[in-house]
């Protein structure tokens, strides 16, 4: 028997309203004024429909950890990083699956169902990689999730480390990490590159390498990343995550730069939470932006992505898995608030993050899998001003989360009139 689901009065983004019919799972017919009997409806009152929010950046192994063994009290990554080590001696692998498997549901709430997350490879232990594997398959009915070998104590500053990395792409990982701007000298930073690259190759994966996350105008691995993306011919397969030192970039050589990142068709994946809180912390003042040149990068057509990056663990004390909320922050701290760069901002959790993950068949098109969220809002300029509800998660034409939004009564001066911030 066929299931349906039909959706009324949906607005998507481009202002049209439109009915929705999802037949077994996928897209059947998006056009005005469908009638069909036996289907399960939801009236969208006009609300905005878009494709679920894409979370490119995370760290499950280590979340809702927060203030355990001790708190980062400098705010610092290094700091964050010694408590890491501290905690994962004692970390067990049912831990870290209750507590990535519950941020996934927060995920799923707020919209997100494609995630990317990266694990701690170079953990003698293996739990992170093995546990976030379990968890993958555990979530499969109301996630996508990939699996970034990722090597949290670099790749040769500890003997066996480059070992351990390999072992975690050989157990699943869809996607290879790196760390260069950490090993012990410029030199071993570029040989992590090169041998991200070489395993990436070897066992056909992804590149999603952690690059410049600091403040200083001399690392520069991200141009070692686009050199090695143009040369080996993997450009649309390599991301550079974070990419903080760009900001304090000199202003001649970040124009070459990014011309070679946009020639590499690299994906940059910003973290905003964690990124405006960790960086900088040594300037003093005045004090710059931790954040790279998401403007710049757009500006010539350099795919951006966004990501919520650490929830509640050793690095960012806070946060709750909501992309809507990732790029509020951003708008306003990048200074992104021209109306085409807000509409950008939306991308970047939607379709752009869909490309950096290497998804196809995303969005809402006959024949595609039925996965898209209704917002509580009937633009995206709404959406990201409100940080909105997500009001309906489908998946495969099937609802996996609902949400009922706050009613607000505003009672003063004998009224009693409703309130939603709304225009």
């Amino acid at each position: 028997m066929t299931e349906r689901l039909l959706v009324k009065n949906a607005k998507l983004r481009d202002g049209s309203v439109t009915d929705i019919l999802v037949e077994d799972g996928k897209f059947a017919k998006i056009q005005p004024g469908i009638q069909i009997e036996q289907a399960d409806t939801i009236d969208a009152k006009e609300h905005l429909v878009s494709p679920p929010f894409c979370d490119a950046h995370l760290h499950l192994d280590a979340v809702l950890s927060v203030g355990k063994p001790r708190y980062n009290q400098s705010g610092t990554l290094l700091e964050g990083i010694q408590i890491w080590g501290e905690l994962k001696e004692n970390l067990d692998k049912e831990t870290i699956k209750k507590n990535a498997i519950e941020v996934i549901r927060w995920e799923a709430v707020n919209g997100s169902t494609f995630l990317r997350t990266h694990a701690d490879a170079t953990d003698a232990s293996g739990n992170a990689v093995e546990a976030l594997l379990e968890v993958k398959e555990a979530v499969k009915d109301f996630a996508d999730l990939q699996i970034v070998a990722f090597p949290q104590d670099c790749i040769f500053t500890r003997k066996g480390n480059d070992r351990m990395l390999e072992e975690a792409v050989e157990k699943g990982c869809d996607v290879v990490g790196g760390l260069p701007y950490i090993e012990l000298s410029p030199e071993d930073g570029l040989r992590d590159v090169k041998y991200v690259f070489d395993l990436a190759e070897k066992y056909d994966r992804l590149i999603d390498i952690h690059c410049d996350e600091n403040t200083d105008d001399q690392s520069r691995y991200v141009e070692a990343i686009a050199r090695e993306t143009i040369v080996r011919d993997m450009q649309g397969r390599v991301s550079a995550s974070h990419t903080t030192a760009m900001h304090n970039y000199n202003n001649d050589f970040a124009q070459k730069l990014i011309g070679n990142l946009k020639r590499a068709d690299l994906n940059i994946i910003t973290n905003p939470f964690p990124n405006s809180c960790l960086q900088n912390r040594t300037d003093g003042y005045p004090r710059h932006r931790g954040h790279t040149r998401v403007d710049e990068l757009a500006a010539v057509g350099v795919n951006v992505a966004a990501g919520s990056d650490d929830i509640m663990d050793p690095w960012y004390p806070m946060g709750k898995g909501s992309p809507l909320t990732v790029v509020n922050l951003l708008m306003n701290y990048a200074q992104m608030s021209g109306y085409d760069q807000i509409s950008y901002l939306f991308d970047m959790i939607t379709h752009n993050g869909a490309k950096a993950l290497g998804l196809k068949d995303y969005g809402i098109k006959p024949g595609n899998p039925a996965d898209f969220i209704i917002l509580d809002a009937d633009s995206e300029f709404d959406a990201i001003r409100l940080c909105s509800e997500v009001i309906y998660t489908v998946r495969r034409g099937k609802i996996i989360a609902k949400v009922k939004p706050a009613e607000r009564t505003f009672c003063g001066s004998g009224e009693n009139r409703q309130v939603d911030f709304k225009v």
